[in-house]
């Protein structure tokens, strides 16, 4: 089954190539969907200050990372937890950015060629499923009822947390859907139609069967995120 790890970062600021600096690193791992248990959750010292700016949003301080171990100290812990893994970011170039300047510092590979393929970027796939609407984290996290009270400032293991749920409710409808297209050849046979002579009996849906098929069809649509086919198709009036 497919290894993933869903994987946030916090910094000192916005860019890498002007001097910020990675300071935290959350990973949540899973495995078939479901969580194992195991994460990884590290505080780096980013051998500079952290701008006032910055700990507005994150609230880690300079003092905070002062005594704690710098980023070339936990590279190989962080390399073989996320090895051969694929991985789910929230607007994943941001983050791989920062990986990678911290990688190539020390003279290691970019992130790219110790794991599994390109990142799923969740907010590339917000942004498709709902054109238009806002993609950050907060904003999924109510558009799929998850509950984030608890995050009063950014965090990146508590985010990365956050991410597990909003992913798989944004992926649910595409795991429900599935329909096994290969039957066995006895359930074939038992579903063949039987011949039979004469003119054919046309039944109509009752009242109570049409509703327990427009109550499946809601759940599906909201399993999907609202993605469904059907329900962007104006229904066409009978002639």
């Amino acid at each position: 089954m497919k290894r993933q790890i869903i994987l946030d970062t916090e910094t000192t600021g916005l860019e890498w190539q002007n001097g910020d600096r990675l300071i935290e690193i959350g990973c949540v791992e899973m495995v078939g969907r479901k969580r194992t248990g195991r994460q990884l959750h590290r505080f780096v010292n980013p051998e500079r200050d952290v701008p006032e700016g910055a700990v507005a949003i994150h609230g880690i301080t300079t003092e905070f990372l002062a005594d704690k171990p710098k980023f070339r100290d936990v590279a190989a812990e962080f390399v073989d937890f996320v090895r051969d893994a694929e991985l789910v970011i929230h607007n994943a170039a941001f983050d791989v950015g920062f990986i990678d300047n911290e990688f190539n510092m020390l003279g290691l590979s970019p992130l790219r060629d110790i794991t599994l393929g390109p990142p799923i970027d969740t907010v590339r796939m917000a942004r498709d499923m709902f054109p238009g609407k806002r993609a950050n984290l907060d904003a999924l996290c109510e558009r799929f009822g998850i509950d984030n009270t608890h995050r009063e400032f950014h965090g990146a293991l508590r985010d990365a947390e956050l991410l597990v749920e909003v992913y798989l409710a944004m992926t649910r409808g595409q795991e429900s859907l599935i329909i096994d297209l290969e039957p066995d050849s006895a359930t074939v046979r038992s579903a063949a139609p039987t011949r039979i002579s004469g003119a054919l009996r046309r039944v109509q849906a009752s009242e109570a069967e049409r509703s327990e098929h427009e109550r499946v069809l809601a759940e599906i649509d909201k399993a999907s995120g609202g993605a469904t086919v059907w329900r962007a198709i104006e229904p066409v009036a009978p002639a």
